[in-house]
């Protein structure tokens, strides 16, 4: 083989186990959501399938002529590949969970395989190329620095061009359709050269048998591949994304993005709110302004567009400008959605932490926060800087709600809301009273603003839908009306319990989020 080939296939294999790993983030996503942990358990996956792959290719070629190796590594790399996707199908409908072991299981599960038969390539191509022990060192450094080059594009090519170009389904087929070709072709290329040199081995007779077999087994990987459709609906480089209908009511629509239902949208009725969050949010915004009067509304994050839908219908002459991370979650809005644009919204994408810096100082009423990747608001937007960032943006008496989940001891809530009680005079959190007394997860409102909060009349309106919410607030435990419930809430600093506060250099909210009661 010669030197250009062995670079160019260790470069390829070494490509493309970094392809595999970048996408594996996306094709995990709708079953295990997109955290920190998703991506540990991931790059720890493939870690482990080089590093097996790297030595038992090794000691395989020590014992085998690697002309007889690399075609098989490179086709049997293929059809793994192809078998990825209904791999993570299968598992993937039955884990139901965003927990490490669950996580671990179907990033092994997917990926440990491939990533350890095309790890096996490279000391194959050293042992191959390798005539003179007195070059070992540069024949193996070149190599190796080869591959890591090749990793490094696989890595820049994946994140900024394909994962944008090409739905991650059809990106693997492609993959696999370029390593099994490839296999082939190398497999029958380094099969004639080592028979003319004469390494013909035994194995040669029983050809047309492994031929009939390979080929069966390309064509079962690609045809379960084919057949394996996976929960997108759309996807997008940040989401995958649907919409449901809702069963009960014919024009009711459900944006579900990876493994959270993010909005639900009336088609018919701007103003009717499904989910108990957003109509919390509505009972915030009543008391921000006198009812039918205009306001001045940003929201961090849009979603199916619900609260700027509902802002335009309530409250005529009101203004939204929304920032939202992702181009296609627009488009599904108002294709799917029943969004119609216009100067009352304005749509700005890109990372809301770079956008709100283009915003004007004190230009709005009201800040509704509401973005998440998967079931946790992104960790920069939690942080005390990007809180002092929303305040300056605020009116006098502004004020800023944002949506978040947490479970079990509630300590990203807590945390989040001791960040913003360092950020603002008055902070609240609404909620169910078990669960802001950490009995139940679910959603939490946080409330701040640097004039008081009318919390009563928040509750107040909630309460008159029949819901059972109260607040802790940074004045003391707030119920409706009082009652014997109000003494079951914990104060303010009790509540807290010593909750760090994040910051920029120091937001450990994937550690902190607790995703499943």
């Amino acid at each position: 083989m010669s030197p250009f080939a062995a670079a160019t296939l260790v470069f390829s294999t070494s490509a493309i186990v970094l392809v595999l790993e970048v996408l594996a983030g996306r094709l995990l996503a709708p079953y295990v959501g997109v955290t920190l942990e998703t991506f540990t358990g991931i790059i720890g996956t493939v870690l482990a399938g080089i590093s097996l792959g790297a030595w038992a290719g090794g000691r395989a070629a020590d014992r085998v002529d690697p002309r007889h190796l690399l075609g098989p590594l490179l086709v049997a790399g293929g059809v793994l590949t192809f078998l990825t996707v209904p791999i993570v199908d299968f598992l993937g409908a039955g884990v139901g969970s965003g927990q490490p072991d669950a996580i671990v299981l179907l990033a092994f599960s997917g990926f440990f395989a491939p990533a350890a038969v095309l790890s096996a390539v490279s000391p194959t191509v050293v042992k191959l190329v390798l005539t003179d022990l007195t070059q070992t060192g540069a024949v193996v450094g070149r190599l190796s620095a080869i591959g890591t080059a090749g990793a490094i594009f696989g890595t820049f090519a994946t994140g900024f061009v394909l994962i944008r170009a090409v739905p991650t389904r059809p990106t693997f087929r492609i993959v696999a359709m370029v390593l099994v070709v490839g296999g082939l072709v190398l497999w029958a290329w380094l099969r004639r050269a080592a028979d003319g040199a004469g390494a013909a081995d035994e194995g040669h007779r029983s050809g047309p048998v492994i031929g009939v077999g390979v080929i069966v087994a390309i064509g079962l990987a690609a045809l379960l591949s084919l057949a394996s459709r996976g929960p997108c609906q759309f996807e997008s480089p940040y989401f995958c994304a649907r919409v449901v209908a809702d069963p009960e009511h014919p024009s009711g629509r459900v944006l579900v993005l990876d493994t959270l239902r993010h909005s639900y949208v009336d088609l018919d009725d701007p103003i009717h709110l499904e989910f108990t969050y957003a109509q919390t949010m509505s009972d915030v915004l009543a008391t921000v302004a006198p009812a039918g009067q205009a306001i001045d509304v940003l929201h961090v994050g849009g979603g199916g567009m619900s609260l700027p839908r509902y802002l335009r219908a309530d409250r005529p002459g009101s203004t939204s400008t929304v920032l939202e991370l992702d181009r296609l979650l627009v488009d599904i809005a108002r294709d799917e959605l029943g969004f119609v644009p216009g100067d009352d919204i304005v749509v700005r994408t890109g990372d809301a932490r770079l956008t709100l810096a283009a915003e004007p100082e004190g230009a709005y009423d009201l800040v509704i926060g509401d973005a998440f990747g998967g079931v946790s608001v992104p960790w920069h937007l939690t942080t005390r800087e990007f809180g002092a960032q929303i305040r300056a943006r605020l009116r006098p008496g502004g004020v800023y709600a944002l949506n978040m989940i947490d479970y079990g001891n509630l300590d990203f809530g807590r945390a989040h809301a001791a960040t913003l009680a360092d950020v603002f005079a008055h902070v609240a959190v609404l909620a169910p009273p078990q669960r802001l007394r950490a009995e139940v997860g679910g959603n939490l409102i946080l409330v701040a603003s640097d004039s008081p909060l009318d919390v009563a009349a928040m509750l107040a309106r909630n309460a008159a839908r029949d819901d059972d919410e109260a607040a802790v607030t940074t004045e003391g435990p707030f119920r409706p009306g009082g009652g014997p419930g109000q003494a079951s809430l914990p104060n303010w600093a009790d509540w807290l319990g010593g909750a760090q506060i994040l910051t920029d250099d120091h937001a450990p909210v994937d550690q902190l989020i607790t995703t499943r009661g």
